[in-house]
């Protein structure tokens, strides 16, 4: 028994290892769809309605009320979609030749232009839509991503989680210190990085996203300046059902003026920029539950 694992992580966890089993055993169709189902009418009974709600209401408060609600009814059928869709990443790794239709990808010329540079690349996504595949996307495309991720409170719960992210491919380190020298290190081996941006970090920036200062990670910015790497927006946009779209954008264009401070906020401003374009287009696909916001 781990040290610090407490009688409801193990709770937790077993609940986890059962929706596992369960959403193993139904088709990708099947458990997505319950999932969805699940996630609609639970998900509203906990105190993190709450704070979507209002997180919904200030970044876009030229919504009326009935709007914000479809919303947020889209936003816990996705969430618990893509909770449910775990369990089959694995099918999913052929691609569209194994589902034809199930995935589109936009965007791959992108893809085979790193490969011809021999240069490293970074590409930053959110949690919107189905956040895992733009990592499988390049993983069938030959390039695999080096990937920080948040580890969950619950260890038990996270050696499931990281179990289940394996055909996902690439390599993955948990938030922290060693993961940025991971990064840095990646980098220096023409490795590509995978980054999701739009969560909170204390110590990071302050930046406008939806005209609200939000503490935003520099990393991203301070790597693409640092060695010169292009920086790829991706998204997975979910169509209907387990049908998906896989996007990635052409480069932003960041400027390098000597002052290294403004270029940072500069090319964090771009970037938060980008993820209010996307999040207003399909404003059910993202993660409204996240503390992204200090407290007012």
């Amino acid at each position: 028994m781990p040290d610090r694992a407490r009688p409801h992580e193990y709770l937790a966890a077993c609940g986890a290892h059962f929706a596992v089993w369960l959403f193993r055993r139904l088709t990708l169709e099947r458990a997505s769809a319950l999932g969805g189902w699940l996630a609609r009418r639970l998900g509203p009974l906990f105190s993190v309605h709450r704070l979507a709600a209002r997180n919904l209401a200030r970044a876009m408060p030229e919504l009326d009320a009935p709007t914000r609600a479809r919303i947020l009814d889209g936003m816990w059928d996705n969430l618990g979609r893509v909770l449910a869709e775990y369990p089959h990443l694995g099918h999913m790794q052929q691609g569209p030749a194994d589902a034809p239709g199930r995935i589109e990808v936009v965007g791959i010329e992108h893809l085979a232009g790193i490969h011809e540079n021999g240069r490293p690349a970074i590409f930053f996504s959110a949690h919107y839509g189905n956040w895992e595949l733009p990592g499988l996307a390049a993983s069938w495309h030959g390039l695999a991503l080096v990937q920080v991720y948040r580890a969950a409170n619950n260890p038990l719960t996270e050696n499931l989680l990281q179990r289940l992210r394996e055909p996902v491919g690439g390599r993955h380190f948990p938030k922290g210190a060693e993961a940025a020298r991971e990064l840095i290190r990646a980098l220096k081996r023409n490795e590509s990085l995978g980054l999701m941006v739009d969560q909170k970090l204390n110590n990071g920036v302050a930046v406008p996203f939806f005209g609200r200062d939000a503490m935003t990670a520099p990393a991203i910015a301070e790597f693409a300046l640092r060695f010169g790497c292009p920086v790829f927006p991706a998204r997975a946009e979910r169509l209907g059902g387990t049908r998906f779209r896989v996007t990635v954008e052409p480069p932003l264009t960041f400027t390098s003026t000597g002052d290294r401070e403004a270029d940072v906020y500069a090319a964090l401003l771009q970037i938060n920029r980008k993820l209010e374009d996307w999040i207003r287009d399909r404003p059910d696909h993202w993660f409204w539950v996240h503390r992204r916001w200090p407290k007012d």
